[in-house]
């Protein structure tokens, strides 16, 4: 027998899967389906229609904590969380780590080795490039693309049609670990809509990125940058407006 299928499972038709699948207990899933090979599914998931999953992809898994973890102490962990949603036209690449609690809504593209952990929101028509991270309480908006490597630190939000290029981190402790008083003032990034990140470029803790801001590649921003501006260097600063030219609200 080449795939493990709880008999709980409701499957819509012309759903094709390839070998060595475990697919657990009480799982949704809609009409359409393809699923490649070594793919598990953990219990409760739901699947939309026209759904894609690649090769060895772990779909709807609990999030764990080491014993020595501020998540665990600080309660961002619960017992408890709502299943994995998955929407309808959805394609996920290989090796993907999708967790419980998170909701990827329709046409999202997760490409290979990219991973979404609990209680994040995805909207419609977004691309999470290879190798992404998005951690924990993230929310992404619609038409947003993150390109390769990017990561996401947990608590961070980005709004519709934001562009961030590869390998770009941001960051939600200014303590970097150390004493009680930082959990008062931990929060990441807020990103604006059309707002566009250079690659490599690093965000420190709470910072604002503007409406159609631009941050060149290899910036560090410390602190918020207003609407409409072209900012850049280390730490980054205001060179120009953004260009009226390359405004997708000229365009939308």
């Amino acid at each position: 027998m080449h795939n493990i299928i709880d008999k709980s499972v409701r499957i819509g038709e012309n759903f094709k899967i390839g070998y060595f699948n475990v697919i657990m207990e009480n799982i949704q899933i809609g009409n359409n389906v393809k699923i490649g090979n070594g793919v598990t599914i953990y219990p409760e998931t739901i699947i939309g229609n026209n759904v894609i999953i690649g090769n060895n992809c772990v779909v709807g898994v609990s999030p764990q904590a080491a014993l020595t973890s501020t998540l665990k102490k600080k309660g961002d962990l619960i017992d408890k969380l709502p299943p994995l949603v998955i929407g309808n036209d959805v394609i996920i690449g290989s090796m993907v780590v999708l967790y419980l609690g998170t909701k990827i809504s329709n046409a999202v593209f997760i490409a290979d080795l990219a991973s979404i952990r609990e209680k994040c929101e995805i909207g419609n028509h977004v691309i999470i490039g290879r190798g992404v991270t998005i951690e924990n309480q993230c929310k992404i908006g619609e038409y947003t693309k993150l390109q390769a490597e990017v990561y996401l630190t947990a608590l961070s939000e980005v709004e519709n049609y934001v562009f961030i290029a590869p390998t770009v981190s941001t960051t939600n402790d200014n303590f970097m670990g150390r004493t009680e008083e930082r959990f008062k003032y931990r929060k990441g990034a807020l990103i604006k809509s059309k707002a566009r990140i250079g690659g490599n470029a690093v965000l420190l803790p709470g910072v604002t990125i503007g409406r159609e801001a631009v941050v060149g590649a290899g910036s560090v921003v410390t602190k918020d940058v207003p609407e409409y501006k072209v900012v850049y260097g280390v730490p980054a600063k205001i060179r120009k407006d953004t260009p009226r030219e390359q405004l997708l609200d000229e365009k939308l």
